[in-house]
């Protein structure tokens, strides 16, 4: 709600949090720009980011593009890890992981996530809390091998069939676990398989896109986590 200056002490006596219009906008065009950085990322833009690497870095993607794998490709995985926030900062280290990757697949979404888990200190340090926990709700057994049971095709034509009436159970549990966790002021990261957690990424993104969901791989060691319930 808006306060009018000369009410600002006594909101803040009443326990408010005050904050200025212009850092609202500020925060509001911020947010803006993060949900649109993948479409900002063009393929001129994802070759300037290329073009501006160390010389010692140059040679690997000269070795990598276009024998690997295209520019475009690169590109459609950067946008991946934009989509779900993940900082492209260290280009070296995820055209490394693509790199890799590339040696067993040209899947872009499995290429993707081997470069999470390549980022797995970043992406864990990302989604700590202010004790520097990851506050974690796994997903069961029971929805692991359902997810696993639902994926068809091979390749890039791989994709998740399942039935609508049990995606509609998972939505309805996932929202409760997750309002539980909310009474109790917890916001937890949703903790799944490497093999199924683009797809059950794709689903949450749908009516929770805040949701951050994470494999096991892209849990760093040393990382400290506490897990507090299950889906």
């Amino acid at each position: 709600m808006w306060v009018d200056e000369q009410n600002r002490e006594e909101a803040l006596f009443r326990g408010y949090t005050v904050v200025d219009p212009a850092t609202v906008i500020t925060t509001h065009l911020t947010e803006v720009i993060k949900d649109n950085m993948p479409e900002l990322l063009s393929y001129a833009e994802t070759q300037k980011l290329i073009d501006e690497l160390s010389d010692e870095h140059k040679k690997m993607v000269e070795d990598m593009i276009p024998a690997q794998i295209s520019m475009g490709g690169v590109q459609r995985v950067l946008q991946n890890l934009l989509t779900e926030r993940v900082s492209i900062r260290d280009l070296a280290t995820i055209l490394e992981g693509v790199s890799e990757a590339c040696g067993m697949t040209r899947n872009v979404t499995m290429i993707t996530e081997h470069v999470r888990a390549r980022l797995a200190r970043q992406v864990s340090d990302m989604n700590v809390n202010d004790d520097n926990v990851i506050i974690l709700l796994s997903l069961s057994p029971d929805w692991e091998q359902k997810f696993s049971a639902a994926l068809v095709g091979q390749g890039d034509d791989r994709q998740l069939s399942m039935p609508p009436t049990q995606l509609q159970e998972f939505i309805t549990q996932l929202r409760n676990a997750y309002e539980r966790q909310a009474m109790m002021g917890e916001v937890p990261v949703l903790l799944t398989s490497p093999g199924i957690r683009p797809y059950v990424r794709s689903i949450i993104e749908r009516f929770r896109p805040s949701t951050v969901v994470m494999s096991q791989n892209e849990i760093h060691p040393k990382a400290k986590i506490k897990t507090v319930g299950q889906v």
